[in-house]
């Protein structure tokens, strides 16, 4: 199990193939192909952990299965920060029936195919900052986790100003571009 601090930011994507070559220019290299992911929030059925800014999260990724327990996010200027605890498990289905029988409901499940990226300069102990193109049914987005310097520094490299980072969850990010389109929203999921 591995607990930490996330210090994160999600930049817009306009066109992939000029951000990737941009990473590459910046000593980018691939550290994880692309592939798909599919999120399942979960929570009680009176949304105590959404009203606290937390989230519980299930994500299956091949034959693998993260689960993640974010805590809400601590002030900070730009960033988003939160503490988050991650552990692998030999079985998500199994997981999600111990959490239904515990109370908790599939509130949300989000899609994603996504890239990581990493500089070898930038491994100094600890976790390794990195870089994620992630493809979303909402637009494309890269998500810059490190910490804060990291962030600022390679954002400004790619192009980017403080008033571009975004720091909303991608379920926030859904059901604000389903209410700018009159859609109703459901899931996030191609």
């Amino acid at each position: 199990m591995a607990a930490s601090r996330e210090t994160e930011i999600k930049l817009p994507v306009a066109d992939k193939g000029t951000l990737r070559r941009r990473l590459k220019a910046l000593g980018f290299r691939v550290v994880e192909a692309r592939r798909f992911e599919s999120n399942r929030l979960f929570d009680f059925p009176d949304l105590r952990l959404r009203r606290n800014r937390c989230v519980l999260r299930l994500r299956f990724v091949k034959n693998e299965c993260l689960l993640t327990f974010k805590g809400p996010p601590l002030e900070s200027q730009r960033h988003k920060v939160r503490a988050e605890t991650e552990t692998h498990l030999a079985n998500g289905e199994a997981a999600r029936e111990i959490f239904v029988g515990l109370g908790l409901e599939e509130t949300f499940r989000y899609d994603k195919f996504r890239t990581t990226f990493a500089r070898s300069r930038d491994a100094k102990g600890g976790r390794q900052p990195i870089a994620e193109l992630d493809e979303t049914p909402i637009g494309n987005y890269l998500e810059l986790e490190g910490p804060p310097r990291w962030i600022d520094s390679v954002a400004r490299e790619l192009g980017y100003s403080p008033a571009d980072y975004v720091t909303a969850s991608y379920a926030a990010l859904y059901f604000e571009d389903c209410r700018r389109q009159g859609k109703r929203s459901e899931n996030m999921v191609f």
